[in-house]
């Protein structure tokens, strides 16, 4: 739990409450390293919470085409890759302020979160997120038995013998 320390005073104490999520805090530590490298700010976007389960990333790509954008999910990641193909040097810009340059953008997704859609709206893409509960991992009530009921009944004890029949052969 000593990786616990790369995120600050304020998870020092998170291991007297946890048991057994040391991959998944490794997993947060280098989610965090990586990403913290190069922290892009090209695109814009927005995450939202759409309901219970559901969520969306809005990421805004003015003059970006459906065709200009890959979406690739690869180990828990979501990346969001976008290069236009234009020839800006036939084009007379007085000012050009609009960025049309190459991107990629990721995020971390949690192990339950699929990709449902995604869809290119007035220059803003959306990709559509929902988290698949398995049965197993659903809530469950626990009955708790009366220890009358849950002492094994004593049985009498069987003695191995051998069969009088395997003697004659």
């Amino acid at each position: 739990m000593t990786i616990l320390t790369t995120f600050g005073p304020d998870f020092k104490d998170v291991g007297k409450f946890f048991v057994g999520f040391d991959d998944q805090f490794n997993r947060l530590a280098k989610i965090h390293e990586d990403m913290s490298k190069n922290i892009p700010n090209y695109p814009p976007y927005n995450i939202k919470k759409t309901g219970d389960n559901t969520y969306v990333i809005e990421v805004a790509l003015a003059g970006f085409s459906k065709q200009d954008i890959e979406i690739e999910l690869n180990d828990g990641k979501v990346l969001i890759k976008g290069n236009v193909q234009s020839d800006d040097a036939e084009d007379n810009f007085l000012f050009k302020g609009i960025a049309n340059r190459a991107f990629t953008r990721s995020f971390a997704l949690d192990d339950q979160i699929e990709i449902q859609n995604a869809e290119m709206f007035n220059g803003m893409l959306k990709v559509f997120l929902e988290r698949i509960i398995p049965e197993h991992k659903k809530p469950k009530k626990i009955e708790v038995k009366d220890t009358s009921e849950a002492k094994p009944k004593k049985t009498k004890p069987q003695l191995l013998t051998e069969d009088p029949q395997d003697r004659d052969m």
